[in-house]
């Protein structure tokens, strides 16, 4: 399978690129040296048609885009970024008051605005947590393990085999590659594969797991006593 492979125990914003749009160099001081302490790595450009034309790299996971720029504003940067066919997020941060132009970016296609003046742990974790949504939406194959499993296909391989799964046990498997390295409990696992109310009598959690190792091997799904199942790396 061709398909880039998300670790699902990763952080999934770590070593993410922030092309940060700013005119005053004091705030965009702050803001790489803010981001760059969380572990995530920055551009800083000054003009809205460099940011339009850097944008168009897809090495950047996520725009931070001020809307008062010296030569093009900052709704006609969200513009042409999304007629260039740009799908990453973009943060709008703006000092404007009202709330037009906030109205305006989110309809323009931003995925998240901040007032200035603004906390920078605010703006770490909304960063962080577009980053997270966006490379999750994208991925098309999660693994864990020996375990490949395509979300969209609905496809499994183990060490290159592929492997046929009913629905029910597909659900379940991707509960496993998803939560990576987590104890699922019993009770999560029915409520969410099933949409069952927890019931301490039954064992149809234990029996799909049983089913799952006959057909990925019996070494992946690992038992945690006392606590439940976990998909073993």
């Amino acid at each position: 399978m061709a398909s880039p492979c998300l670790d699902p125990s990763s952080d999934l914003w770590s070593d993410g690129r922030v092309l940060v749009v700013e005119d005053d160099r004091k705030i965009a001081r702050l803001v790489t040296k803010g981001l760059g302490a969380a572990g995530l790595r920055t551009v800083s450009v000054e003009g809205g048609r460099a940011a339009v034309e850097m944008a168009s790299d897809s090495r950047f996971d996520l725009v931070v885009l001020d809307l008062g720029l010296p030569d093009i504003d900052g709704h006609e940067v969200l513009r042409q970024i999304r007629a260039n066919g740009q799908l990453l997020p973009v943060l709008i941060v703006t000092g404007r008051p009202g709330a037009a132009d906030v109205v305006a970016g989110l309809d323009g296609g931003a995925d998240d605005y901040l007032a200035k003046p603004f906390r920078m742990d605010e703006l770490v974790s909304r960063v962080r947590a577009r980053i997270r949504e966006s490379r999750r939406a994208h991925a098309r194959v999660v693994c864990g393990g020996a375990v490949m499993v395509d979300l969209r296909r609905h496809r499994v391989h183990v060490d290159g085999r592929p492997v046929s799964l009913t629905a029910r046990e597909f659900r379940l498997l991707q509960m496993f590659v998803e939560h990576g390295d987590e104890v699922l409990s019993r009770q999560m696992l029915l409520s969410t594969v099933w949409g069952y109310d927890f019931d301490p009598g039954s064992n149809v959690v234990d029996v799909y797991v049983r089913y799952l190792r006959l057909k990925l091997g019996p070494d992946t799904i690992q038992t945690v006593r006392g606590m439940g199942y976990r998909l073993r790396g």
